[in-house]
């Protein structure tokens, strides 16, 4: 009796599964270029911060106390929320698809 709470047989068979490295390779492009425009959005925002704080600041009406920063910034946590939709939206279509067809082609 195997004492393994896997069977490596079975994780081999898995790995080696054209559908499982396909999955694994999406899935990771993906995720890499949602990551790679989150940090550009968040990091130009920084850098506006730094070199031009007084865009940032400036008012969004002359009566107003709110300056165009805010908003920016609720749009940067807004876009996050976004991407994170886009990525679940995928994962829900194309991953679990490529999931549900590993699981079948391994039993």
């Amino acid at each position: 009796m195997n004492n393994d709470p896997v069977d490596s047989r079975l994780i081999k068979r898995i790995k080696d599964n054209p559908k499982y490295q396909e999955l694994v390779a999406k899935r990771s492009r993906f995720a890499w270029f949602l990551s790679i425009v989150m940090l550009v959005v968040y990091y130009a925002f920084i850098l506006v911060v730094a070199f031009e704080p007084k865009m940032l600041g400036t008012k969004i009406s002359p009566d107003s106390v709110i300056s165009i920063g805010i908003p920016i910034g609720v749009l940067i946590i807004l876009f996050a929320f976004i991407l994170t939709g886009i990525y679940v939206f995928r994962a829900n279509g194309t991953f679990d698809e490529l999931t549900r067809q590993v699981k079948e082609e391994t039993k």
